[in-house]
This record gives structure tokens, C-alpha cells and sequence, in this order.
């Protein structure tokens, strides 16, 4: 499968929903030769899991044992991006476009079903309103879940739905999915206790649960936000919870037949939430109580893997399980407190602010105790490594030699042109992905990609199949270049010493921005934002 040589732009927002816009691509078949038996698969997508808070990537105090298994009995890819934020980096996911184009998403707004709790609104309305502010979706264009299900898969989508923030049944279907259940808000999935979900269309009430923002609590930590959190009235079920029991359920209702469960986590997103400490940070006096509940969080996506592992043996079904783990994006902190670790986030020591240009982010300067980025500069939110590279593991028994590992460029956009080979999806469809089932499955050492690109508060960001990567800060009129093989913390811009192949990565990366580099630089600007606003008024 080749990638698109036309591309796209992007009009995005931080925390906001978006909607494609799809016209002007290139074509690409997505045949795939012979017919092969289609594997089960089960698509993991961990919600702000800094790559360093990982075992086998390096970490010290959380210890993720059902995740390292993966990696011992699958394929580690060490190089492989995401964008720097959530929505984009869901849109990019079930679109399999990237987010630097001139065209780009539409805009919802977040926070809409809230109105369903302080009765404005019912369901219907609201949906309404928000399929009436969107374009309809072009008849000829593919989603994630499309190609599994029109490869004979039965598909679900669980947790923290879509791309956000605010998002429809008939979106939902359209995209292919046969079930869903969760989130159709992500305002409403900083809260773990949420008062009603979705269902396959219809709205569930969860009993116990009462408060209208679903219970998210206050940051940073202070002995008010600490006492709230402790407050247990109005959360009784746990969302995390709600979601390992259908995901499980599905497993089990749909074990003699192929399936797709695509499982979007809320864990770790914040703010901080969980049942309960778990006993590994008890009595760890390294960690502030914040600090043990966020770790509970990680310990418990970890568990949640284990628990879908167990399932797929129990039903003897997970040799023939494709089991892929990876996240939205990179690191973000939600156990900010006063003299530990500061937002903005702030040099713990000298008190001056990060500016990720001349004062770089890392966890060591922020006083970030579980340095969740690994050692790598930048957050979420930046173009810097630490917003944009994400762990990415693939796990199947029949295809896949165990404890292997591919330093190929990976691109989260890349997803959905592989599903389509994995499933035999013979559609022609359009994407900036490539597939890489050919080094999956070890016919290639070689993934194929170029480069990857990606958007940015700043400006975007592009990265070669040599390690080269250029990145910009617009405001600044900053353009670094960076040789990761040799510098992956980015503390050394070589754009003094090679201004060669500076200029030759401004002009690939103006370029793949479609001739203007504001395509590539995120903001929170968007019509479909303020006609739903006004219809919703």
C-alpha cells in the first residue's frame, strides 16, 4: 500500500470535536492479495500514557508487568509518533490522515451532554444540533472501523469515544462501528463517575452516580481538591470499571467470530481519580498521596491489559488475537502541587517557566518523580519528543516472533492502512498512511515511511526515516534541527552546522503543509464551534 501524495490541513482545536473534511486526495488501493484466515483484533489506546511510565521503557517506581509481557511476546516499535494532543491524534488514527493540511477538522463543542444532567436538553436534541452545524461525511471516505467491518468483522469501540468532544450516533455508525459504548464527550471523560453513557445509540443511566461532571476533581493538589476527591458521595461506579466489563463481555459474546475491539481508555488521563491506592504505593514514601493515586491509575490500565490477555487464553483464542497497545499522545502531569511539580510547568529550582525553546522541558528540572516522558524534552501539547513519540506494540502469536523489535518510522495514521491489510479490506480508500504489515510479520525489515509530520501549538513538526527532524516555533520564527540517533533529548539544534539539510526539511515540511506552515500550526479557532454554540444556545 502507498502513501498519498496529496495532503491536507488542519484547522483544529485543543479538547475540541472535529470532523474531517475529505476532498482532494489520492487514491489508494487497499487490496490485499489471497485469503488468509482474518485474525481477531483487539486495539488498546492508552489516554496521555507518557511512554517513559512504561517498565520495559524504563520505569522505576510503576511496575507494568502485563504490559512488558506484550512487548516479550510481540513486536516493540521503538520509533513510532502520535500527535501532540488528543483529538488530533484520534481523528489521525480512524481517518489515516495526518493533521498538517489546509483542509481540516470541524469543531463541536466539548462538554454539550452535560446539558442532558442540568435538563436544557434531551439526547436527541442535542444531537440534533450538533449533525446539523457538521458537513455530511463524504459517501467514498474510510474509517478505522469501516474496514474491519466491511472485511467481515463485527467492530465495537468502548471507552472514550471518537475523536472528540462531542460526537453523535450517527457519527459513530457511520464510522463503523456495530457497538459502542461510553464517552460521546470528552469534557464529560475528565470525570470518572459519570452519571449516565451511551450505548448503541441510547442513553444509560449509571446508577449511583449523580454529579453533572461526572466527579472530576480540581487540580493542582491543595487540602480543598485533595477533600473532594476523598469525598465519595454521587460516585459509586467507576467508569474504568463499566468499560473493562463490556470490553470483556464483547470478547466472550464474539469469541466464534472475527472482531474488532477497539478500546480507547480514559486511564491516565486526569484529573486524578481511582477507587482506590493500589497496594504497590501504599507505603511508598517516595510519592506524595497525589502522586500513589495517579500512580493507582497507570497500575490499573496495566491490570486492565492483563485482564483482556487472560480473557483471550481463557478462551483460547489469543494465538489467533492481534493485540495492539499504544497511546494518543505523550506525557502529561495531573499531580501538580506546590514545590513538587508546578503548572505552567515551571523549573522546579529556579522558578523560571519552560518555553521549550530556549528552556526546554524535562522531568528532571520539573520535579516530576515518575519522569513520564523518559528523559525526553517537551509534554503534550509540544512538537518536542516527549509530546510525539508513543510506545507502540503488536502481540500475535500466529504471525508475529516473540521479543522482537523494529526501529522503523511509525506513524498512528499509519493504523488504518495496516488494518485494512490485516482484514483484506479491498475497498480503494484514502490516507496519508502506509502499511506496515509487511515488517509485522517479518517479510521486511523496512517499514517504508519517509517521514512523519504533525501539527503543534507552536507550528509543525517533521521527522525522517534517517532520524533528521526539523521543528518550529512560528511565533518565534524558530527552526531547529535536531539528528535523533545521536540527540534524542534535543539539547543539541544543528541548524547552524547544516544548513544544507535545513533547508532542504523547511521545504519537505512546507510541503507536506500544503505550501503554507499555518496549516501546521494548531488553534483553537472554529466555525462549527460557534454555529453549534448558537443553535445550542
Amino acid at each position: 500500500m502507498k502513501r498519498s501524495t496529496t495532503i491536507w490541513k488542519k484547522s483544529i482545536i485543543p479538547l475540541l470535536v472535529f470532523l474531517w473534511s475529505f476532498s482532494g486526495l489520492a487514491q489508494v488501493n487497499g487490496s490485499v492479495a489471497g485469503n488468509r484466515q482474518k485474525p481477531n483484533i483487539v486495539l488498546i489506546y492508552a489516554d496521555d500514557l507518557g511512554i517513559g511510565l512504561l517498565g520495559h521503557e524504563g520505569q522505576k517506581i510503576i511496575k507494568t508487568p502485563h504490559i512488558d509481557q506484550l512487548a516479550k511476546e510481540g513486536v516493540r516499535f521503538t520509533n513510532a509518533y502520535s500527535n501532540m494532543l488528543c483529538a488530533p491524534a484520534r481523528a489521525s488514527l480512524i481517518t489515516g490522515l495526518h493533521d498538517c493540511h489546509r483542509l481540516g477538522f470541524e469543531i463541536t463543542p466539548g462538554g454539550f451532554y452535560k446539558k442532558i444532567s442540568t435538563g436544557n436538553y434531551d439526547q436527541g436534541q442535542i444531537e440534533k444540533i450538533l449533525n446539523g452545524a457538521l458537513r455530511s461525511i463524504p459517501q467514498n471516505q474510510v474509517f478505522l472501523g469501516q474496514v474491519a467491518q466491511e472485511a467481515g468483522y463485527i467492530t465495537a469501540q468502548i471507552g472514550k469515544l471518537e475523536w472528540g468532544f462531542s460526537t453523535t450516533d450517527h457519527q459513530m455508525k457511520r464510522h463503523g462501528w456495530d457497538r459502542y459504548y461510553g464517552y460521546l464527550d470528552h469534557v464529560r471523560a475528565h470525570g470518572f463517575y459519570p452519571p449516565f453513557l451511551f450505548e448503541d445509540g441510547k442513553l444509560v443511566d449509571i446508577e449511583g452516580n449523580t454529579l453533572a461532571n461526572c466527579g472530576k476533581s480540581g487540580e493542582p493538589e491543595t487540602p480543598e481538591n485533595f477533600a473532594e476527591r476523598q469525598n465519595r458521595e454521587g460516585k459509586v461506579q467507576y467508569s474504568q470499571d463499566l468499560f473493562m466489563n463490556k470490553a470483556l463481555d464483547f470478547i466472550s459474546t464474539n469469541k466464534d467470530r472475527p472482531f474488532f475491539l477497539y478500546f480507547p481508555t480514559q486511564l491516565p488521563h486526569g484529573p486524578v481519580a481511582i477507587p482506590e491506592i493500589h497496594p504497590d504505593f501504599i507505603n511508598d514514601e517516595r510519592l506524595t498521596p497525589v502522586e500513589k493515586e495517579y500512580a493507582s491509575m497507570v497500575k490499573m490500565l496495566d491490570d486492565n491489559v492483563g485482564q483482556i490477555m487472560q480473557k483471550l487464553k481463557e478462551l483460547k483464542i489469543d494465538g489467533e488475537t492481534l493485540v495492539i497497545f499504544t497511546a494518543d499522545n505523550g506525557h502529561e502531569i495531573y499531580y501538580g502541587q506546590k514545590g513538587r511539580v508546578e503548572k505552567p510547568y515551571t523549573n522546579i529550582k529556579t522558578g523560571e517557566r519552560f518555553d521549550d525553546v530556549d528552556h526546554k522541558y524535562y522531568s528532571h528540572l520539573s520535579g516530576d518523580v515518575f519522569d513520564g516522558n523518559g528523559g525526553r524534552a517537551g509534554m503534550k501539547r509540544s512538537n518536542l519528543q516527549g509530546g510525539i513519540q508513543v510506545p507502540l506494540i503488536v502481540r500475535w502469536p500466529a504471525k508475529i516472533e516473540a521479543g522482537s523489535s523494529n526501529d522503523g518510522l511509525v506513524a498512528n495514521y499509519d493504523l488504518l492502512a495496516t488494518m485494512a491489510e490485516v482484514t483484506g479490506f479491498s475497498k480503494p480508500f484514502h490516507t496519508d498512511g502506509i502499511s506496515f504489515y509487511g515488517a509485522l510479520v517479518g517479510k521486511s525489515t523496512e517499514v517504508g515511511r519517509e517521514f512523519v509530520v504533525y501539527s503543534s501549538y507552536t507550528g509543525p513538526t517533521l521527522i525522517t526515516d534517517e532520524g533528521w527532524k526539523i521543528r518550529t516555533d512560528l511565533n518565534k520564527q524558530v527552526f531547529e534541527l535536531f539528528f535523533l540517533p545521536d540527540d534524542f533529548k534535543e539539547t543539541n539544534d544543528l541548524s547552524q552546522q547544516h544548513p544544507k539539510k535545513l533547508k532542504e526539511l523547511k521545504s519537505r515540511l512546507l510541503a507536506a503543509c500544503e505550501g503554507d506552515l499555518k496549516n501546521g500550526h494548531f488553534t483553537n479557532r472554529g466555525s462549527i464551534l460557534k454555529v453549534a454554540r448558537k443553535k445550542g444556545k
